[in-house]
């Protein structure tokens, strides 16, 4: 197992925060995540690729990266059941899933990250939430030291949120995720930029859309250092959407149930007059309001004092209280903003 001491992460983590942890574990098999565990004495953080971790202190927790790699099919008559292990790269899976014809993720490519950090978030986009598709999460469990499996009911799945950001936070880790992938090809075009004119549309097709709309949107990491949408998109109730829209009429919603809305961020970011805004370092991207970035590699309490910024201009504006979707991370381990700005 590599074990590094006094590592730097800041190329482990997309907004290029400088940020040192005394211990690196990075476990490539299931012994070797237990022992990491065994050898962690105090605070430790569990590390995908760092696509959504915001390191707020110059030092940072013990880090364990864990690295199983690999992934089994089990094919049936209408479904592909494919467990891979947590190690693997999101996009890359949803290529390789493309390129084999096994329907159900197309829809998801290019969000950053590993799949062992994809419940988690429940990651999204486009109609479809990774929710949709899972079988079933395989969990480490810390003080069991054995695997549990977990139905996809039992991982407790909501909008970028799971059992696995709730009650066992911090209480093991997924070591793999097991889909359940179509055989036909049914494409989920809800999207409002999703049309196509082709009349034999493949799963390639709406794959290679979802890239490109993607690549206008947000901004690439390796050139501006961000972790994409920093903030969840607010749902309310739909009493507090009948008296927005009645002042906002072009404020963009997506019902959700009866009884309530969706709202985009960004547009609550820009129309609070936050888009493009830069200062000490830091900034609301020009093009996309809901990306915050790190321009010139500061730490990272800069970016949190910007969030705080744009919560409290966007609350004071629309009596909406944003909440950060990127996992922040202090010297002890995760945190909130409320916390560290009280």
């Amino acid at each position: 197992m590599q074990i590094q001491q006094s590592f730097n992460l800041s190329h482990h983590n997309t907004f290029k925060v400088p940020a040192i942890c005394p211990q690196y574990f990075e476990p490539s098999t299931l012994e070797e995540l237990k022992e990491a565990y065994q050898s962690c004495k105090g605070n430790f953080y569990l590390l995908g690729e760092g696509s959504n971790t915001l390191f707020i202190d110059n030092q940072a927790p013990l880090i364990i990266r864990p690295k199983l790699m690999g992934k089994s099919i089990n094919m049936e008559k209408n479904a592909v059941f494919l467990t891979v292990n947590c190690g693997e790269n999101w996009h890359e899976l949803v290529q390789y899933c493309v390129a084999n014809n096994y329907y159900g993720i197309e829809n998801l490519a290019l969000i950053p990250g590993s799949v062992g950090a994809a419940p988690v978030q429940n990651i999204g986009a486009y109609g479809v939430e990774l929710s949709d598709v899972i079988q079933s999460v395989s969990w480490f469990d810390f003080s069991q030291q054995q695997v549990i499996e977990l139905d996809n009911r039992a991982c407790e799945f909501g909008y970028r949120d799971s059992i696995f950001k709730q009650s066992l936070q911090g209480k093991g880790v997924i070591v793999s995720v097991t889909l359940k992938l179509a055989r036909e090809f049914q494409p989920k075009l809800s999207y409002k930029g999703l049309s196509f004119e082709q009349k034999k549309l493949t799963a390639k097709h709406v794959m290679e859309r979802v890239i490109s709309i993607r690549e206008s949107k947000l901004p690439d990491p390796k050139k501006l250092p961000n972790a994409g949408s920093f903030f969840k998109n607010p749902i309310i109730s739909s009493e507090v959407y009948h008296t927005l829209i009645a002042t906002y009429p072009d404020m963009p919603a997506y019902k959700v149930t009866e009884q309530t809305y969706k709202l985009a961020a960004g547009w609550l970011i820009e129309h609070a007059g936050l888009k493009g805004y830069r200062e000490r370092g830091v900034g609301v991207h020009q093009n996309q309001a809901l990306v915050l970035v790190n321009f010139e590699h500061v730490k990272g309490m800069r970016i949190v004092e910007l969030a705080t910024l744009i919560m409290e201009k966007v609350q004071e504006k629309f009596g909406i209280l944003l909440a950060p979707e990127v996992r922040i991370v202090d010297r002890r381990g995760l945190t909130s903003i409320s916390e560290i700005m009280v």
